[in-house]
């Protein structure tokens, strides 16, 4: 069954093809003749009760300066689309949480990947706060008090915004580094969400590693090494990637995580383990396919797309063809 997708994602002008996921989502959806619809979060309005979107017919090709080409614009009620990939990048702000309000709208009938209103509901740094056993010494408050008696405690700490994403603005300080008042002091005039204090862990030298869960399982991992005298090893970060497999730890961590995944609609999840903490659950636009696919020899993209089509045909099981 060809299926009508629309992509809401950044331009597509910019990606970069070596790495994006989302191209490759776009790939085998093209591959396997769903017929696919390019737009911005911007060009979203909600009128008289229905939502709509100014979409371009999109195709693309592994073609370096010639990946994608758009048909004619047009307006579109976007629950006549079956499937709908959320796939915009973060910042995790008042904009992006609003999409998740529009989208919402129009699930009785299409398919929204991941499902916006648990994407809402689970932003990365916090989503990860209800599986405690999971992660390593972690404070989130705004209290100053707290936070230099949380660094007394455990001394090498590691200090993050709440809502930051590609290792951008995480700082590590070790015990004796005297710049935890001037940092406060910054992101308290940059944020008015708490920051997140971790204890560090040590493990993050050796990498952190990217875990991709579809539909709950384990499809891919791969580690994020950390250049040299950087303490983030996110690929924003230039962080280089390397082969791996699963150890146990991470064995279980999925099976822990995984059946609240599912059961909240989170189909295409990534998650961050340093040692043996989880650090984060992406679900907001992960990335990590190419690097695995080219490391492993897999498609994931495949895996991801069998998921969803099989969710769309769950959603509308009995419905009248």
């Amino acid at each position: 069954m060809s299926l009508a997708v629309a992509i809401q994602m950044d331009p597509i002008e910019s990606i970069n093809i070596d790495a994006d996921s989302t191209f490759m989502m776009a790939l085998e959806g093209q591959r396997r003749g769903h017929a696919l619809f390019h737009y911005l979060p911007q060009h979203l309005s909600f009128r008289n009760g229905r939502l709509y979107a100014r979409v371009r017919p999109l195709e693309v090709r592994r073609e370096y300066g010639n990946h994608f080409s758009f048909g004619s614009e047009q307006t579109i009620d976007l629950a006549t689309m079956d499937l709908v990939l959320m796939r915009q990048d973060p910042p995790f702000d008042m904009a992006y949480i609003t999409a998740t309000h529009l989208l919402e709208h129009i699930q009785a009938n299409t398919l929204v990947v991941n499902d916006p209103v648990h994407v809402r509901n689970a932003p990365e740094k916090l989503f990860v706060t209800h599986f405690p056993d999971l992660m390593p010494p972690t404070l989130i408050t705004s209290d100053k008090a707290e936070i230099l008696s949380f660094r007394a405690e455990y001394k090498d700490i590691i200090v993050k915004p709440l809502f930051g994403n590609g290792g951008a603005g995480v700082f590590h300080l070790k015990p004796d580094d005297e710049n935890l008042g001037s940092l406060l002091e910054m992101f308290t005039q940059l944020y008015r969400e708490p920051v997140i204090i971790q204890k560090y862990l040590p493990e993050i030298r050796q990498g952190d590693k990217r875990i991709i869960l579809i539909d709950g399982e384990p499809g891919g991992a791969v580690s994020r090494i950390p250049v040299s005298g950087e303490a983030r090893a996110n690929f924003h970060a230039g962080g280089g990637a390397q082969k791996t497999t699963l150890t146990n730890r991470e064995r279980d961590i999925c099976a822990a995580i995984g059946p609240t995944l599912r059961e909240k609609g989170l189909v295409f999840v990534g998650i961050d383990v340093i040692g043996d903490y989880l650090t984060e659950i992406n679900v907001t636009s992960p990335t990590g396919i190419q690097e695995i696919n080219k490391l492993d020899e897999v498609q994931l993209e495949v895996t991801l797309w069998d998921a969803m089509e099989r969710r769309y045909h769950e959603q509308h099981a009995g419905q009248p063809v």
